[in-house]
């Protein structure tokens, strides 16, 4: 349940920190990896979506069994649908 509280609260502080309008956009992992495709990334998006990937992989390996894992991709998942990008910049995210 702990993993649960952790996406919550990073959730949480993304609504508590957002303060733009409605037609302003969070952009995400998941926006940046499509931007990657598609042009060169910014210095900050390229930090950002590195210590997000490398945070994943290194939270993915520590699984103790198949549902841990898959419980925990599901959960990255939401974090990188739904958190901004700068979210991954914090040191917390660094690996």
């Amino acid at each position: 349940m702990g993993k649960v509280r952790f996406i919550l609260d990073a959730l949480e502080k993304t609504q508590k920190s957002f303060t733009g309008s409605s037609t302003d956009e969070i952009v995400s992992i998941n926006d940046l990896r499509d931007k990657s495709e598609l042009s060169i990334l910014g210095g900050p998006e390229k930090i950002a979506l590195t210590n997000y990937e490398n945070y994943r992989i290194k939270k993915l390996n520590e699984s103790a069994n198949e549902d841990d894992f898959h419980e925990m991709y599901k959960l990255l998942q939401v974090l990188a649908n739904l958190s901004p990008f700068q979210e991954f910049l914090s040191p917390k995210y660094e690996i």
